[in-house]
């Protein structure tokens, strides 16, 4: 005797060797003998074989007709040996009354299980509806392998292109576009952005870079809501400074101004006047909660996306020509030895008189124009030489102050690097394209206007740092416990020791209009001015706040992948400056060895690390002329070969560059595509240059 029965939805059929209250025992033809329930057991035969009769019966499941049968089928609960005898003849044969069972049960859109063996026929409506579904998935089974055709012979189907970003970094793996690119990539046996790139599916290396990262930190994207903007501050007092600022020709977000009184007195106030958002916007306000979304300015050559919408920038800016809201600190120093006697903090408006750029007064505001009286330059405009006594003393100041850091830190600070500045050509603060001409110019760090304004950002917020610990005021501090290499700089509530700076604490207050963090900390310190020793019970955040820590947290990982983003972008243009000036070779100095036999270099004159082969054996330091290869503009990447050694063997001694060299020692790695082709098928549901430059 054989039986057929059902074991885990499956159906299968043996010989019954013996039976014994509810069970039997079955062997199948595999010689697996199986316990199988009464209940489990839909048919008993004598003939044919098992194995013959689920052949049969497969053969005859294939010629029902599921629309006749469900016609045919009662209106009641049924067993699948009734409908096999409405639907063949009354006199049904085994192979016809299994072919019905194994029909009815591989159709539960027409067919509804009410037990073992037993169905009941799906309502009209329901079976009409889920008909449509199905053929609605058999429509997009064709479509997706419409477009795997069209992307395996080189062509993007427009659906594919307007969903590119999303399918390679944040894809819908139910999605039909990324299911068709992950089926292309099978089938051509292509990465998937190889695949994209061949089908002509990226038209602008620019904005797979940009629009890359839009997708991953502005989903939304960039524009600003319509929101209430604040009020002025006219109720504050004016100071009587005559402030000036000095930053980059691009910088609209004036946050800091400088200004110097009583010179020749004996005792000079030195004014550091912060811009003060934190007395217009309201800790929780809808402002506040723009500023919080994004917690920092985002800065890429020819372009930026602000921290805060354009009419609270505007309102709040150290613009010359006009008195600005400011929170500024005051420091009394001693004309002479330049000791500093005692500080303070005014919340007030300040007239600005200049705004002093880098770019055009580098060349003019040397250390032989500021230490030398006598020297004068025909290109230096009046406004300088009103203001050059007071930034030849600011000079002079900063430089003291970097050398009582020095001694703290144990060794003399280092700016063998320069920094690099990147102009497009085009419309003013129209969005790049990437193909706008693109020029690099060089600015040394350490240049005197540039120290000046260090070492005055560090006064700041070293001096404030240590005033809202003093008074009991928790902040958001940047410290760093040694100079060790590998101890890194960290964000915390505690007011430490800075060794890389060399100062006891270093809260960031300097850039509020342009970090969320800036301001957070700018708001304490007005509480501070305002409330002196009762401060802390009247600051915004409190002692152990846990928004603080969530603060920190999320402007960590938003400041990280928008440095991120302006680092692989300053690299982009400096390859689009590589083609459009046809370079060819470079000279650079070996930084240490890569992975596959390789050696990392540094262009000397671009902002360029990348790999290089033949530098085998070479120092650390040692200087190449070495030709360039073809530019990757989508993985950001160029590698070189060594033509000859530029510098003497014989004098060179290992070193390479100086101790900071690490922080740029990296190339571009491999993009993370989030496509898998090798998933189922099925798819699945260094601090004081930390005010950045514009």
């Amino acid at each position: 005797m054989h039986t057929l029965f059902e074991e885990a939805g499956k159906f299968l059929a043996g010989r019954i060797l013996s039976e014994a209250g509810n069970s039997a025992q079955i062997e199948l033809d595999s010689g697996k003998r199986v316990k199988v329930r009464a209940a489990s057991m839909l048919l008993k035969f004598d003939q044919p074989a098992p194995a013959e009769l689920l052949r049969q019966a497969r053969a005859v499941a294939e010629t029902i007709e599921l629309d006749l049968a469900w016609e045919f089928a009662p209106e009641d609960e049924f067993g699948f040996a009734d409908l096999a005898r409405d639907y063949f003849s009354a006199n049904a044969t085994l192979a016809q009354q299994a072919a019905a069972l194994l029909r009815l049960y591989d159709a539960p859109h027409y067919f509804r299980r009410a037990g073992r063996g037993r169905f009941r026929k799906a309502p009209a409506e329901i079976l009409q509806q889920a008909l449509a579904a199905i053929e609605k998935k058999k429509a997009v089974l064709q479509q997706i392998d419409d477009w795997a055709t069209a992307l395996g012979r080189g062509e993007c189907p427009q659906p594919i292109r307007e969903q590119l970003y999303k399918i390679l970094f944040k894809p819908d793996k139910n999605a039909a576009e990324y299911r068709a690119v992950v089926q292309a990539s099978r089938a051509t046996h292509s990465a998937p952005l190889d695949l994209l790139q061949k089908a002509g599916a990226i038209d602008s290396a620019y904005q797979f870079h940009y629009r890359r990262f839009l997708l991953e930190n502005f989903p939304k994207g960039t524009g600003f809501p319509a929101v209430p903007l604040p009020a002025g501050a006219d109720d504050l007092p004016l100071s009587s400074a005559q402030a000036y600022s000095i930053d980059d020709s691009q910088t609209t977000e004036i946050d800091d101004a400088l200004s110097v009184q009583g010179l020749g007195t004996g005792s000079v106030l030195l004014g550091i006047h912060i811009a003060a958002p934190g007395l217009l916007i309201a800790p929780g306000s809808a402002i506040d909660q723009l500023g919080r979304a994004r917690l920092s300015t985002v800065y890429m050559p020819g372009h930026k996306i602000t921290m805060l919408p354009d009419g609270v920038v505007r309102a709040c800016t150290l613009d010359a020509g006009r008195a600005n809201p400011a929170v500024s600190l005051y420091l009394r120093i001693d004309e002479a030895s330049l000791e500093c006697k005692d500080s303070e903090t005014r919340l007030e408006r300040v007239h600005v008189v200049a705004n002093l750029r880098h770019d055009e007064l580098d060349g003019v505001v040397t250390h032989a124009w500021l230490t030398d009286p006598a020297l004068e330059h025909e290109n230096a405009p009046p406004h300088l030489n009103e203001l050059r006594a007071q930034l030849s003393f600011a000079y002079r100041l900063a430089r003291h102050l970097k050398a009582l850091r020095e001694v703290v830190r144990g060794r003399p600070e280092s700016f063998n690097r320069p920094d690099y500045n990147f102009r497009l050509a085009g419309g003013a603060g129209a969005e790049p394209t990437g193909d706008e001409p693109v020029q690099i110019s060089r600015r040394q760090r350490g240049a005197p206007l540039d120290l000046i304004v260090a070492e005055a950002m560090i006064v700041a917020n070293s001096t404030w740092g240590s005033w809202m610990e003093k008074l009991g005021v928790p902040g958001i501090y940047r410290s760093q416990a040694s100079m060790a290499p590998g101890v890194k700089v960290r964000m915390g509530t505690k007011a430490l020791p800075h060794a890389g700076i060399g100062v006891k604490a270093y809260a960031w207050a300097t850039s509020p209009l342009r970090r969320y963090t800036d301001l957070v900390n700018q708001w304490q310190i007005i509480a501070c001015a305002r409330n002196g020793r009762t401060a802390a019970l009247a600051a915004p955040f409190k002692p152990r706040d846990a928004e603080l820590f969530s603060i920190i947290s999320q402007f960590d990982a938003a400041y990280s992948a928008y440095n991120g983003h302006q680092a692989a972008m300053e690299r982009f243009w400096t390859l689009k400056y590589l083609a459009q000036n046809g370079i060819t070779e470079l000279d650079a100095t070996v930084l240490k060895e890569a992975a596959g036999g390789s050696f990392l270099v540094r262009a000397d004159e671009l902002p360029l690390v990348f790999p290089v082969l033949g530098a085998q054996n070479l120092p650390r330091g040692a200087r190449l002329r070495v030709r360039l290869g073809q530019a990757d503009e989508i993985a950001l990447d160029v590698h070189g070969s060594v033509i000859e050694r530029l510098d003497d063997p014989a004098d060179a001694r290992g070193d390479g560059p100086p101790e900071d060299a690490e922080e740029e020692e990296t190339v571009a790695g491999p993009l993370a595509i989030a496509v898998d082709v090798n998933e189922a098928d099925a798819p699945a549901d260094a601090d004081q240059a930390d005010n950045p430059a514009p």
